[in-house]
């Protein structure tokens, strides 16, 4: 059921759509694009002048140390707070402001923002800033609307979640800016559609596997030893025994889409021989490394050190079948599962403000990738943090990525309200 004091806080929010469209193109805009992580600086430095003037106290935080931090691409963050002066919970807004590279395939400039058919096209339109603008306008209105609300509301843009969170909520974590004694509540706006709540994530290895063999020129490959042949032996045994036990697991998280209800692993990258020469031309050499990165997502049914285990168990029993097989395996990243109990405050009252705004239940579901919950549960220790924002998931990444204006108003709505009764202790 609606809330009568809510009603002049969605008129504001409609109002306010060309603002919205106008906030997200500013966002767009700044190319943002991580690795190497550009722009942060005067991306938060936007969000903060904006909030600033809605009475918002600014603060900024480089994440010195930590990595791509550098003189050419700090690591910067922004958190913006407000308090209402009335005792209460604080309700924090999280969006990440970095974007993936663009890559080929676009028909509309990638940061150019476009407005087309109630639609923004843009490289992170849709994952995240579409998000982002939303949050910021829904926090806006409430702050408008003259309500008496209670308790502390924050909004942070922060940096690096496409490359695991450690600048951004990471850091921020190990700072105490997720700590339960500053913050109750967590939505993160995240593209997983707008009539879903997104209770959590599976779990994810990132790994680099490295074969060794012997230099030796070209024409004499019998006199080295091909470590590039080493690692197709590696595939072969992921092709034989890994990938379909993978397939053969399935898990209870309500994860989406179908697919990714099994564990996965895909090879990002393969890097093999000697660096090609002029012109592009081969170097004449045996190659004696090859590194191959995995990214293995894993369900919670599953615990990280099986996950480890199954692929070293690869490895070690090609050491002992195949002649001159020599292997390192390095660690590069792990995250644990991450799920929100159903019954959290965080989760009823955004589920019953999608109810309340679009007519209809909320589908809860978990997320195929992991984002920055991970940090807030397993660092921060708060557990009552969930996704929600408008975006389709499946265009998080793809060319001509965009943005639909109606499903960022209506979330903004859901936003609002769910802040609002979070805020005002309304979630039974």
């Amino acid at each position: 059921m609606k809330e009568p004091a809510l009603l002049q806080v969605f008129q504001l929010i409609e109002k306010a759509e060309d603002n919205l469209v106008r906030l997200c193109q500013d966002l767009v805009r700044f190319p943002t694009v991580n690795p190497p992580g550009r722009d942060y600086q005067p991306c938060v430095e936007y969000i903060g002048n904006r909030l600033k003037n809605s009475g918002f106290t600014i603060e900024y935080v480089r994440a010195r140390g930590t990595p791509g931090d550098s003189a050419d691409y700090p690591r910067f963050n922004v958190i913006a707070r407000y308090e209402t002066g009335r005792q209460g919970p604080c309700v924090h807004f999280n969006s990440h402001i970095d974007v993936v590279e663009t890559g080929d395939g676009w028909t509309h400039d990638p940061f150019a923002a476009e407005l087309i058919d109630g639609k923004i096209y843009g490289r992170g339109t849709c994952d995240m800033k579409g998000g982002l603008a939303a949050s910021i306008i829904a926090v806006e209105a409430l702050i408008n609307s003259g309500i008496e609300l209670r308790g502390a509301i924050e909004i942070s843009g922060t940096a690096d979640e496409e490359s695991g969170g450690l600048g951004g909520v990471a850091y921020l974590a190990e700072q105490g800016y997720f700590s339960k004694d500053r913050v109750d509540h967590v939505i993160i706006p995240e593209p997983l559609n707008v009539d879903r709540v997104c209770l959590g994530h599976r779990g994810v290895w990132w790994a680099e596997i490295e074969t060794h063999g012997r230099i030796a020129h070209g024409s004499m490959p019998f006199l080295g030893d091909c470590a590039v042949r080493h690692m197709g032996a590696v595939i072969a045994e992921f092709e034989d025994k890994l990938y379909p036990a993978m397939a053969a697991r399935h898990t209870k998280m309500p994860v989406v889409p179908e697919g990714a209800k099994q564990s996965t692993l895909n090879i990002n990258s393969i890097h093999g021989g000697q660096e090609e020469g002029n012109d592009g031309l081969p170097a004449p050499c045996v190659p004696d490394s090859c590194r191959m990165i995995i990214d293995r997502r894993f369900i919670v049914e599953e615990q990280l050190d099986e996950v480890k285990n199954e692929i070293k168990g690869i490895l070690a029993s090609l050491e002992t079948s195949r002649e001159g097989f020599k292997y390192e395996i390095r660690d590069m990243l792990e995250v644990i599962p991450s799920m929100t109990d159903v019954n959290a405050p965080v989760v009823k009252a955004t589920s019953a403000a999608i109810e309340d705004i679009l007519g209809k239940k909320p589908d809860l579901i978990c997320s195929p990738g992991t984002y920055d919950q991970k940090h807030i549960d397993r660092i921060g220790n708060l557990k009552d943090c969930i996704a929600y924002g408008p975006g389709i998931l499946e265009l998080a990444h793809q060319p001509d990525e965009y943005v639909v204006v109606k499903d960022m108003i209506d979330s903004a709505k859901v936003m609002a309200s769910a802040a609002y009764k979070l805020l005002m202790g309304k979630t039974e």
